[in-house]
């Protein structure tokens, strides 16, 4: 019987628990409907207003301000003057809304003929818009950007599947990495109250590479990667014949001297001294306190260029450095892309050596390009700083002064007043 009470009294209890529970749950969800209802109209006031005010440019929130400040004043005044200015307001208002409205749901391609251009050069774009949806658009317009200018054309209404192509062109002007894009569509009202602007496509760079001049081969007096130069360190595998010390466990037998092995009793290892690669180090000043004017720093960076170009063409390992930006280009095209990119910076560090050197220490040549208002003293730091058996070279763009090359004790100075003077300076520094 105890027993029996007890199932019993156990099943009440779970049912009482299930019951509980239950009614709880209910409870819950009854609370989170509620909740959530009574949340409803402002989550549509928001999804509302967010197209709303987000369409609405600032001269349209002058017009709204007009209309309701015209309004607030008639009632106490009574000018039907108010009134009017209000109903003029709002009817314009409303008659925006009303032409910002329709499908404008586009894609859009763009597409540029030349990526890497020269100076004078024409550069194509050609935009693509299209309507891969199931519902006619209404005209719009497209929106480019080109560097600092803006290109505007009329998008027409496209029905589905349809394809509107807009022809651009520009002429390169400057060096320069010019953005294009990102195209976007704009729909709105003639007098700009009410605009629905969006993004189509992602922007681009065309790279206008500066003015470079042709340069005989940089091999001249400099010997070739495979001699190489002594360095002062010692390796156990390389060119240049050092000497021999005793084994050591871990010595690679293919380095033994069995000559001196069998002579001295004691097995020997040859040592050689390192050699050093012709590599080349470019770098380039672009404080603007350091040049005359703009034309005195194009200059620069047209003989930092060229010199660079020469270079990657004899396939010589190449570390350039300019302002904040150091880098080993692969090839030309990627080094004019760079070049097309350096811009004035006034706080680049005034020694160009000392700031870069832990990136090219294994460098042979340096390639120094600065303004005519660095000082033989200003070359002479940076040439200090160099290791040892280092050519530098420290090319002064002065559009005012005369081809020269002046010699000092470990580097030398060379002045080109035109980029047409850099062919004759790098013949004579041979």
């Amino acid at each position: 019987m105890r027993d029996s009470r007890t199932a019993r009294h156990t099943d009440a209890t779970r049912h009482t628990d299930v019951t509980y529970r239950t009614g709880t749950t209910l409870r819950a969800n009854v609370m989170r409907r509620m909740n959530a209802a009574r949340r409803l109209p402002h989550r549509i006031g928001r999804r509302c207003r967010r197209p709303v005010f987000s369409n609405v440019s600032p001269v349209g929130w002058m017009a709204v301000l007009l209309a309701t400040m015209s309004a607030a004043a008639f009632v106490p005044l009574g000018w039907h003057e108010l009134l009017a200015i209000a109903i003029a307001a709002t009817s314009m208002l409303v008659a925006a809304v009303a032409l910002s409205l329709g499908n404008t749901a586009f894609s859009a391609t763009v597409e540029v003929s030349e990526q890497h251009a020269a100076i004078a050069d024409t550069v194509h774009i050609q935009v693509t818009v299209r309507n891969d949806g199931h519902a006619s658009t209404v005209p719009a317009s497209g929106v480019l950007p080109i560097g600092t200018g803006h290109e505007r054309f009329a998008i027409p209404a496209l029905a589905t599947g349809q394809t509107k192509r807009i022809d651009l062109a520009f002429t390169a002007v400057a060096r320069a990495a010019l953005p294009i894009g990102p195209l976007s569509l704009r729909k709105g009202d003639p007098f700009g109250l009410v605009r629905r602007e969006r993004r189509l496509t992602e922007r681009t760079n065309a790279f206008i590479h500066p003015r470079t001049i042709a340069l005989a081969p940089l091999d001249a007096g400099i010997p070739r990667d495979l001699e190489g130069r002594p360095s002062g360190t010692i390796v156990d595998d390389d060119l240049d014949f050092h000497g021999l010390r005793e084994y050591e466990p871990g010595d690679d037998m293919r380095n033994a001297h069995w000559l001196s092995s069998a002579k001295t009793g004691a097995l020997m290892i040859r040592q050689y001294e390192a050699t050093r690669r012709t590599d080349t180090t470019l770098a380039i000043s672009v404080n603007p306190h350091d040049y005359a004017n703009a034309e005195e720093f194009e200059l620069a960076v047209s003989a930092h260029a060229s010199i660079g170009v020469r270079c990657l063409s004899q396939n010589h390992p190449v570390t350039v450095h300019a302002g904040r930006r150091h880098a080993s280009p692969n090839g030309p095209m990627e080094f004019l892309d760079m070049c097309s990119a350096i811009e004035p910076d006034s706080d680049d560090e005034p020694n160009l050596v000392r700031g870069i050197l832990a990136d090219a220490a294994g460098s042979s040549r340096w390639f120094i390009t600065v303004g005519r208002n660095r000082s033989v003293e200003d070359a002479r730091r940076m040439a200090l700083a160099l290791p040892r058996g280092t050519t530098c070279v420290v090319l002064r763009a002065d559009v005012r002064g005369e081809r020269s090359i002046t010699r000092h004790a470990g580097f030398v100075v060379a002045t080109i007043g035109d980029l047409d003077d850099l062919p004759t300076i790098m013949g004579m520094l041979a």
